[in-house]
């Protein structure tokens, strides 16, 4: 067998020996975001055709959801530590997500969607620190890489997987499949509760949890407090804080790309082509990470970023936008992952639910702003001013990130 073939082989028996809890919270990622993204390409212009709602109101459901999940991810993550329980906030957040979602069948105001939308994402607060310190908990350390790209990559094909369903559904269920009423929007709404639910099921058989005896929980005092963890975590969380202000939403991506060429009814395959892009490559950086360490690709990552952004900044044909949304699903899997990898590499298991929660919440704290930011360079001064503002900021973020040295714990 010649060197290519083996070197492949070993690529997938590394992702072949993956624990069940690693394979299983995947698998309930994959299924919730499919659930998520049947919905997700639809409600814009369920929200703006069909409610009534301006790009304003949609901006703010969405932003306010997103600061929401954000915050809760803090507490969330805290408890989990505290209580020593990881399962039970993961299933509740997931609940959570099953309930309400079909409740966009019946929505009649956007203000509804704002309560629908900002549930969804308390559950996504709920689950998701527990979730990546359940997560980091059942790997060791040289394969935590691989796990975070694997449950990553599985995120990332529901994202394909959901935009398929929903086109396929508003086709047979639609009178006219190219103006949808009211009522085509809410059917569909209402089958996307089904993979989430099935999720559950998995969450209750087949993910386990290690319990550690009353007597060694007491002698593991959790705090509430960014002093409990050391000077390079907390420069960490700067640094990320930092790039996340380049980070403004992919909106304006797809926008750029309509202006150079692309029809509009081509970018949903254009958002599809984006995600294929980060399954392949989520899986490549986590096992890459484990092997070459995660700060190289990280600023590797964020360096891609930068380039990308640059390159929207110039983009004038078709194919331009198509070649730099393929770069750009790479950034993704050099960096989502890794950097919760990272996290666990810095922190104690017992502290990892805290700092998962600080991690997110360095990234919420910026997220919104770099959108209004960037929304503010674009009107005054130009498409190409505020890309390449980004992308200056990405830069600087992975030069600051080399100071960062985790501990070898």
């Amino acid at each position: 067998m010649d060197q290519p073939k083996k070197t492949k082989l070993r690529f997938w028996r590394r992702y072949r020996g993956l624990p069940p809890n690693v394979l299983a919270l995947s698998l309930v990622s994959l299924l919730n975001d499919t659930s998520s993204e049947i919905i997700y390409p639809l409600l814009p212009v369920f929200l703006i055709l069909t409610l009534g709602a301006s790009p304003f109101f949609i901006g703010l459901i969405e932003g306010f959801s997103e600061s929401v999940a954000s915050i809760l991810k803090l507490f969330s993550g805290y408890l989990s530590d505290k209580f020593h329980r990881r399962k039970l906030p993961v299933f509740l957040g997931y609940s959570l997500a099953a309930i309400v979602r079909p409740l966009l069948a019946f929505v009649s105001t956007w203000q509804q969607v704002l309560v629908v939308r900002m549930t969804d994402r308390v559950g996504k607060g709920i689950r998701g620190a527990p979730r990546d310190a359940l997560l980091a908990a059942s790997v060791p350390r040289e394969k935590r890489g691989l796990a975070f790209g694997f449950n990553r990559a599985a995120d990332h094909l529901g994202a394909v997987i959901g935009p398929l369903i929903a086109f396929v559904l508003l086709s047979f269920i639609a009178a006219d499949p190219e103006s949808p009423v009211a009522r085509d929007y809410q059917q569909v709404f209402l089958v996307a509760s089904i993979p989430v639910a099935l999720g559950l099921f998995v969450i209750i058989f087949f993910v386990t949890e290690e319990t550690k005896p009353v007597k060694e929980i007491d002698t593991i005092p959790i705090k509430f407090s960014i002093r409990e963890f050391d000077g390079n975590f907390k420069r960490f969380l700067v640094v990320i804080a930092l790039f996340t202000l380049s980070n403004s939403t992919d909106a304006f991506l797809l926008l750029r790309a309509e202006q150079a060429g692309i029809a509009p009814a081509v970018l949903p395959l254009l958002w599809m082509v984006l995600h294929l892009s980060k399954v392949f490559s989520s899986l490549i950086g986590g096992d890459l990470s484990d092997k070459i360490g995660r700060k190289k690709l990280i600023i590797a990552g964020w360096i891609v970023y930068a380039f990308v952004y640059a390159g929207f900044a110039f983009v004038n044909s078709p194919w331009q936008a198509w070649a730099l949304f393929i770069i750009y699903g790479t950034y993704f899997g050099l960096t989502e992952g890794v950097e919760k990898a990272f996290v666990a590499d810095m922190v104690e298991d017992e502290k990892r639910g805290t700092a998962y929660g600080f991690y997110n919440l360095a990234y919420g704290i910026t997220v919104f702003p770099a959108s209004l930011l960037f929304g503010l360079l674009w009107s005054q001064f130009g498409a190409s001013t505020a890309f390449l503002a980004s992308a200056a900021i990405s830069v600087a973020a992975a030069g600051f990130l080399l100071i960062i040295v985790p501990s070898k714990k």
